[in-house]
């Protein structure tokens, strides 16, 4: 049975559950002031191991976090924005 959205119902379960080894993400369009806007583009020059969605998600689990959620998936990609290991070349 296919959905409006194009969504399908399945007989097999296999084909309604996503494996826990890929995770899923949600596009989200947002505006924002064009002085934070600029910050951010000047932060993501000077640290090229960060990208606009690395950056953004950090943000928004470290305010999260702060504010008291205590969500285990929140709190996994917190402690991972604040503790991600870049690759070396030495």
């Amino acid at each position: 049975m296919s959905w409006p959205d194009g969504g399908v119902d399945s007989e097999w379960l296999e084909l309604r559950e996503t494996p826990d080894g890929i995770p899923i993400h949600v596009s989200v369009e947002n505006q924002m002031p064009e002085d934070l806007h600029r910050a951010m583009a000047a932060f993501i020059a000077e640290h090229p191991q960060w990208d606009q969605y690395r950056l953004v998600q950090s943000a928004i689990a470290g305010f999260l976090f702060q504010q008291g959620c205590k969500d285990p998936a929140v709190i996994r990609h917190y402690l991972g924005g604040l503790f991600r290991r870049e690759s070396c070349s030495i």
